[in-house]
């Protein structure tokens, strides 16, 4: 039984877009949450600006999918915003910038 992130927001719309546009189910989210190992990272791009900030990492679903998992932290909850494959260059780029963030 996968264990829940009790304070993660998944709002119904945002549930029916990453169902028909990514093929992402919840419970795969909560598994990327749970098996993330790298650090959150800040969404710095001009046009994705956001207060408060958004935040991404990549992680694995159980069953080894590789997500991106974009959110942002508010009052104690953490309200998703999307979740898809992690590409070849989001992969580079976490990478990189998760070493940055280790200095």
């Amino acid at each position: 039984m996968i264990e829940m992130i009790p304070n993660l927001i998944i709002p119904t719309e945002i549930q029916q877009k990453l169902k028909e546009k990514h093929n992402v189910n919840p419970t795969e989210v909560h598994e990327a949450f749970m098996n993330k190992e790298g650090p959150y990272l800040e969404d710095t791009r001009e046009n994705h600006l956001t207060d408060p900030p958004t935040e991404w990492f990549v992680a694995q679903t159980d069953r080894g999918r590789l997500l991106k998992v974009i959110f942002v932290f508010k009052d104690g909850n953490i309200f998703l915003k999307s979740a898809y494959d992690a590409n070849e260059p989001t992969l580079h780029t976490y990478e990189i910038r998760s070493k940055q963030n280790r200095k």
